[in-house]
């Protein structure tokens, strides 16, 4: 396996409460002989301006540590998949289905790492793209999920959903989440829609509070493309978010095209890591009374 030899810290900005995880990552990996960049948000927590700020230069890092929450992760991932850098997380966030290692257990688990004794999953990510009278006026990629909802409001919007061309169906509901099985357990899995093992090449879309309650979540194959157009008499704000990090208003008549992005994210995890575990812990599945 690789060994990682210059490592850029990504950190949550502006969280004070991160600088001590900051402080001793970058002191151990010193310790071990690493060269450690830092990103711009972990330069201002440290205070630390005469160094590297970042890795966008020619000094490209071996693996990123995305100290924080998922949502941490989730931006770093969209940054630096195009890059094929392996990324790792740093769980100072809630649930942490991403970022898995907790701080109590992080350099325990980073000497690991760096003696080669890891585990590297491919996970899939998603691309999408706003046409609004056949102009792109947006386009990203996503982790989790890409997601159309209505935009601060109760009322429902209305929208056509396609598959590989073919009309799935025609919805009025408070939007829909398309989902990758990363996502499967984040948004999706609060509107109802299954967990996805992320080793399944494939995808959820689950319809948030739909009208008709006979609509229910579908899993559809990966390759497929997608395309959510928002109808022409639809009088809702409407929105398309992706991994609830980049969002952009849509219009009457506007397409949403989504499909499985290219490359793949390279997440370093260890290699003890069990994925039925996180479910069992993060899910509170099997708990004694």
């Amino acid at each position: 396996m690789p060994v990682f030899h210059t490592i850029l810290l990504v950190s949550k900005p502006g969280d004070p409460s991160l600088r001590p995880t900051l402080e001793s990552l970058r002191t151990f990996l010193h310790r071990r002989g690493r060269r450690v960049l830092l990103d711009a948000s972990a330069c201002t927590l440290l205070r630390a301006h005469a160094e590297p700020p970042c890795a966008d230069g020619p000094r490209e890092p071996d693996l990123v540590l995305a100290v924080g929450g998922d949502g941490t992760l989730l931006h770093a991932a969209r940054r630096f998949v195009d890059r094929g850098i392996p990324l790792a997380g740093i769980n100072r966030g809630r649930l942490g289905f991403l970022a898995d290692i907790s701080p109590d257990e992080m350099l325990e688990r980073m000497e690991e790492i760096l003696s080669g004794r890891y585990q590297e999953d491919q996970r899939t990510m998603l691309c999408g793209r706003i046409l609004r009278n056949e102009t792109e006026i947006l386009a990203s990629s996503a982790l989790n999920d890409i997601v159309l909802h209505a935009r601060q409001s109760v009322r429902m919007i209305g929208f056509d959903v396609f598959v590989d061309g073919r009309l799935l169906a025609r919805q009025n509901a408070d939007g829909i989440v398309v989902a990758t099985p990363t996502g499967s357990t984040a948004y999706a899995l609060s509107g109802g829609g299954p967990i996805l093992h992320p080793d399944v090449s494939a995808l959820t879309l689950v319809p948030i509070c739909p009208h008709t309650l006979s609509n229910r979540p579908i899993v559809i194959d990966d390759r497929c493309r997608m395309e959510l157009a928002l109808c022409p008499d639809n009088t809702v704000p409407a929105v398309v978010s992706f991994d609830g990090q980049v969002d952009c208003d849509l219009e009457p008549g506007d397409r949403v095209e989504i499909w499985l992005k290219e490359r793949r994210l390279r997440l370093i995890q260890p290699a003890d890591l069990d994925y039925f575990e996180i479910l069992r812990a993060k899910l509170k599945w099997s708990e004694l009374p």
